[in-house]
């Protein structure tokens, strides 16, 4: 049996989450079919047939599929679920929406954002906001998985799949695609960035946390995240949250300033390569984590950080 791996993609780019997850599927063996859904994906078709380790790439290309809404997906993967044994998918809102909806239909237990495959049917994936690794073995016929791809690689390029096209599945028609609101920036995307700047509740404003953090990350050329307090008190947008209930990330390098270190925030990237911590407080827990921690005022220490760089 095979794999089916759901490309994550804006019909015009694949995810680099997609590569991250096929490293996964790799691990748990087997030929790896990549399946590209959209409306005029071809070309996303061709950069997912490029990635090492896929044997086969599936396009299905249909009206129905080009905001990836999660009823007609998820009716196409069932239609093909009969050939494969795992159906796995990256832990994006795109997987996160669809897979659930998978399994019901398939009337499995879905193993949801693995951290590690250590075998066919054994994973592990982190509860409790990350304080605790469980190990799951699935018993079902059919596995279906979603990924947190910050514990994976990317695979690499130089792979050369065939190409299949293949029929959408009826649409259940259960949902419509109104609009999207989606925010511009010219920085990196807070997932795929290498270099992470974040602000906590100690910046005091909106104000004061764009004066401070945005001049760093632009000389940096990182992406800006915050903690939950921050957003919550109004000093950056949603989009920009990191941890348990924001964004999960693993940056080669993560800047937090002025983050105590609550359970959720780390959650969220204590998986970062290295970790700095700038806190006036000596015993916020995110010295606990910091490969690199420096207690003092941030007001005064982000400023001479700009200079310097």
């Amino acid at each position: 049996m095979a794999i089916l791996l759901l490309a994550d993609h804006d019909s015009n780019h694949l995810s680099d989450q997609t590569a991250k997850t096929l490293t996964a599927a790799a691990k748990i063996g087997g030929d790896v079919h990549v399946l590209v859904a959209g409306a005029g994906a071809k070309v996303v078709a061709e950069q997912a047939a490029r990635l090492s380790g896929v044997s086969k790439v599936l396009v299905a290309e249909d009206v129905s599929f080009a905001n990836n809404l999660a009823e007609p997906l998820a009716a196409l993967i069932v239609s093909l679920a009969g050939n494969y044994d795992t159906i796995i998918s990256a832990a994006t809102s795109t997987g996160k929406n669809v897979l659930p909806r998978v399994a019901a239909l398939l009337d499995v237990a879905q193993v949801s954002e693995i951290i590690e495959v250590v075998s066919a049917d054994t994973f592990k994936r982190p509860i409790y906001a990350g304080n605790a690794i469980q190990t799951v073995q699935s018993t079902d016929a059919r596995r279906v998985i979603t990924v947190r791809t910050a514990s994976f690689a990317a695979a690499s390029e130089g792979g050369s799949a065939s190409i299949e096209a293949i029929p959408a599945a009826s649409d259940p028609a259960l949902s419509t695609f109104v609009k999207d609101a989606l925010s511009a920036s010219d920085r990196p995307e807070l997932t795929s960035a290498k270099i992470i700047i974040s602000g906590g509740r100690a910046l005091g404003s909106a104000e004061k946390f764009r004066q401070v953090i945005l001049p760093v990350a632009d000389k940096l050329g990182a992406a800006v995240g915050a903690s939950r307090a921050a957003v919550d008190a109004g000093y950056a947008p949603n989009d920009w949250q990191v941890g348990q209930t924001g964004k999960i990330v693993a940056p080669d390098l993560y800047i937090a300033c002025g983050i105590s270190g609550a359970i959720q925030h780390l959650a969220g990237m204590k998986d970062s390569k290295v970790i700095v911590a700038i806190n006036r407080d000596e015993e916020a827990p995110i010295f606990q984590v910091a490969d690199y921690g420096l207690v003092a005022d941030l007001f005064e220490i982000l400023p001479e950080f700009q200079k310097a760089l």
